[in-house]
């Protein structure tokens, strides 16, 4: 995604910039397999006792027992495949059974409201898993403004995450073809579960 402004994550929370990496990571992710040195990083992660720690360290885990050239024949197979993919990581899909349906019309709709814009080299539709965490992680930052309040955080969560997404990292966790990518499964469907908690305490 292209970037209208520009804002000093430095200043927010702690908590806060959290919540973005954790975007960020999964975004990362699901819009192309790790290169080495990326794996070497997963690897190093660590963390708590919670089911998002524990998710966090199965990730680390994974990365510790595979390597770039495996990860990204199971990215190929589970996402690009010979005229596509086990899974189709995009909101409309899960949403209506097909692709470039009327939730990807409301995301372009919001995003232009939101002053964000698909780059000019992107060619993946914008409710793409990847795309949609990379807009929540630019959202808390204000990458494409000033950082978004909570409420309207929680609107575009709603509206475009929520909504599906769960269901695609359940999907993730489940395919048999998935190995190191059933950890990100498992990542992305406790995160949201935290982040829809999160949401709901705040309202």
């Amino acid at each position: 995604m292209s970037v209208t402004g520009e804002h000093d994550p430095s200043a927010l929370p702690p908590e806060e910039m959290q919540r973005a990496q954790l975007y960020a990571l999964l975004a990362h992710l699901l819009a192309r397999p790790p290169g080495g040195e990326f794996l070497a990083a997963l690897a190093a992660l660590d963390g708590d006792a919670s089911p998002l720690g524990q998710a966090l360290r199965g990730l680390a885990e994974a990365a510790r027992g595979t390597d770039a050239a495996a990860v990204e024949e199971e990215f190929n197979i589970l996402f690009i495949g010979v005229g596509g993919g086990i899974l189709s990581p995009y909101g409309s899909y899960y949403l209506t059974g097909f692709l470039h349906e009327k939730p990807l019309a409301e995301l372009r709709g919001d995003m232009a409201l939101l002053g964000i814009a698909r780059a000019d080299d992107v060619k993946e539709p914008e409710d793409h898993i990847a795309a949609l965490a990379e807009m929540m992680a630019g959202l808390i930052t204000g990458a494409f403004d000033a950082p978004a309040d909570l409420e309207a955080q929680r609107r575009f969560f709603d509206r475009h995450i929520g909504s599906w997404a769960g269901r695609f990292f359940t999907d993730l966790e489940s395919t048999p073809s998935a190995a190191f990518y059933r950890t990100v499964g498992t990542l992305g469907h406790r995160y949201l579960e935290v982040e829809g908690k999160a949401f709901d305490m705040a309202a």
